[in-house]
């Protein structure tokens, strides 16, 4: 029996995403987005090294999200190594467990009723009524991409062998959907700027709004650590700001650059005039922070709401990318003719005039 109209559709735009100019973790949401229509599942998460080497987090749930910093205390990790066979952490290495989608019942080492009593569920996953979940492990030129979870609530049934087939052929797809790419400056904008204000000590004294939660999706739960400690990435911008110079020499301003789901950060350490705290004279620190986003990941966003029919969907992307009606063409192996007919029906259809108005019209969202 084929799949149903809203799977095939699904089926095809994680096809056609694969087949962009445009890759990275800032598109697990329509990659989420996408895999809903596939998979009954009640929320997803991916989990992927980020560019610094450290485990980096989306989750669709807040309440998973808000237990994130949880997890990584000793005794929950403990835990989840007793009932499992591999940590969400190392999830890729795994590779006796077998490629493809994998069930709770694959993933543990226990079994389930003694699970459901662990440190790990009761404080991880209980507080947001998870009871079942699958991972699917996807790996590019044999390195691990990142861990897909999908997580179904109580009252849900457990998921099955034969709703999480669909998955498997998708593995290299969606593996080449989500590699990280490096930033291209010329195709991204800033989004967002903020500022910190913290002694040199690592103090910190006062932190924009735009800040917080610029630094919330820099560095997730590792933001505000315990005692209000900056984390061990902005610890060591200052240590570098204070490092002490050759003769004659000028250091340049530390900096640093991090990239996850939530796009591109960049950071920087600038000294201030002096600034006085509870502990006495202390020489304050200026961290700016400035998020970019690749252009096209806001491009395919505004695409995916007008609800245009896929093909007319992959016209405007490579419109809005600049391509010539020949590239066009070949891209999507049609005659350029047939480009020229399909652009003038898509500008009709959406009341536009030419390709600065597409353009326009999807990046100011009007």
């Amino acid at each position: 029996m084929s799949p149903p109209r809203s799977a095939r559709q699904a089926l095809a735009r994680l096809h056609q995403m694969a087949g962009l100019d445009l890759q990275g973790p800032q598109l697990i949401a329509p990659v989420l987005q996408a895999l809903h229509a596939l998979v009954p599942f009640d929320a997803g998460g991916y989990v992927h090294a980020g560019s610094d080497g450290v485990l980096q987090t989306h989750l669709e749930d807040p309440g998973i999200r808000a237990r994130e910093v949880d997890y990584f205390d000793p005794r929950i990790l403990r835990s989840e190594g007793q009932m499992f066979h591999c940590s969400l952490r190392d999830l890729g290495h795994t590779v006796h467990l077998g490629s493809g989608p994998l069930l709770l019942e694959q993933l543990l080492k226990v079994p389930q009723s003694r699970m459901l009593r662990s440190d790990f569920y009761n404080v991880v996953l209980r507080p947001s009524g998870v009871t079942d979940w699958a991972t699917l492990v996807l790996r590019a030129g044999g390195q691990r991409v990142g861990t897909l979870i999908l997580y179904r609530y109580a009252g849900a049934p457990p998921f099955t062998r034969e709703e999480l087939d669909v998955l498997a052929p998708l593995q290299a797809h969606l593996a080449q959907v989500l590699q990280p790419g490096d930033l291209d400056a010329h195709d991204s904008e800033v989004v967002a700027t903020g500022l910190v204000i913290a002694t040199d000590r690592g103090r910190l004294q006062w932190v924009s709004p735009e800040a917080e939660t610029l630094m919330q999706q820099a560095f997730g739960w590792r933001w505000r650590g315990a005692a209000g400690a900056l984390p061990a990435p902005l610890q060591e911008l200052l240590r570098r700001l204070h490092a002490p110079a050759l003769p004659g020499e000028a250091l340049p301003l530390p900096q640093m650059e991090l990239s996850n789901a939530q796009g591109w950060f960049s950071l920087r350490a600038t000294r201030m005039a002096a600034a006085t705290d509870t502990q006495g004279a202390r020489q304050a620190v200026a961290l700016h922070i400035t998020r970019r986003m690749a252009r096209g990941a806001r491009l395919l966003s505004a695409l995916q709401a007008l609800g245009l029919p896929r093909r007319q969907q992959e016209l405007a992307w490579w419109l809005a990318r600049g391509l010539s009606e020949s590239q066009i063409a070949e891209r999507m192996g049609i005659s350029a003719n047939t480009v020229v007919y399909h652009r003038r029906q898509l500008y009709n259809r959406l009341g536009l005039q030419g390709r600065q108005e597409l353009l326009g019209s999807l990046l100011t969202g009007r």
